[in-house]
């Protein structure tokens, strides 16, 4: 009888000094934020954005963002728990985001996914109502706008298309075909680029890499998820955003270190200087 292999233990990559995470969930990884934050700081990680995906998480990724000089926020209520968007969550999410440790409006978006897999899922119009109120706070308080899009690239690119425009909308956990890519980088959108991108059947995410101009890439982890090669399965954090910018470096032409220089001025671009208020 055959035993799965154990999957090993996942560790850094070499230290990268001035890497970003510019995408992960500090509050739903296994370690307390203090913890996660010092092994990130350990392999090169200078700055990450904490997000939210409902309010009790943008709650806690907001106390993290004033607890940690290096750690910043991003608020919003998930596009799945759009039906959470009531008046009361609305108020506190407009203060929420005013708040100047806040960088972004996010994640919010569209995900058709998991409408026929979770009765819980917030049906399509829904999330579409919910995504239009979170693009008008992003342009309100001048924030960047952090996508999520799951199997919905061509009613994502029609909202975003007659939207307001936000200082900066950024494509978390990039995922879609390489025309979506060349769409979004033609209307200036950023490309955020997680673990998935090291994976060996997606040649095609490291081509949309490969030609996105300098100022429209960034990296993250999304951690605990999608963990990078060569510990796919395995849980992630922000320490291990190594890897994915060694993969990431490559489809550019770039070392490490360059990599980590483009990425952290695309970084406080977007973000813009609102933690130093």
């Amino acid at each position: 009888m055959s035993r799965k292999k154990p999957r090993p233990t996942p560790v850094p990559a070499r230290t990268i000094p001035g890497l970003i995470d510019a995408h992960t969930h500090l509050a739903s990884c296994k370690d307390d934020a203090a913890a996660l934050v010092e092994r990130a700081g350990a392999a090169g990680v200078d700055k990450l954005c904490t997000v939210g995906d409902g309010l009790a998480e943008a709650e806690a990724a907001l106390a993290a963002a004033h607890a940690f000089p290096q750690v910043y926020a991003a608020c919003a209520i998930h596009p799945t728990r759009a039906g959470e968007l009531d008046q009361a969550a609305q108020a506190r999410l407009v203060e929420m985001i005013a708040d100047p440790r806040c960088v972004a409006v996010g994640e919010t978006g569209l995900d058709t996914y998991w409408i026929d897999k979770s009765e819980t899922c917030a049906p399509l119009d829904m999330q579409e109502e919910a995504l239009r109120w979170h693009i008008d706070r992003a342009v309100e308080a001048d924030k960047a706008l952090m996508i999520h899009n799951r199997e919905a690239d061509a009613d994502l690119l029609r909202v975003l298309a007659d939207a307001p425009a936000p200082r900066a909308t950024i494509l978390h956990c990039f995922s879609s075909p390489l025309d979506v890519a060349r769409e979004a980088l033609d209307r200036g959108y950023v490309l955020s680029f997680a673990g998935n991108v090291t994976f060996k059947r997606n040649e095609e995410l490291r081509e949309a890499a490969r030609l996105a101009p300098t100022g429209q890439v960034l990296i993250e982890t999304d951690a605990p998820y999608m963990t990078p090669e060569p510990f796919r399965g395995s849980r992630n954090e922000p320490s291990l955003i190594g890897h994915t910018a060694l993969c990431v470096a490559e489809a550019r032409g770039l070392s490490p270190e360059e990599l980590a220089e483009e990425i952290s001025a695309t970084f406080d671009r977007v973000y813009g200087q609102a933690w130093l208020a």
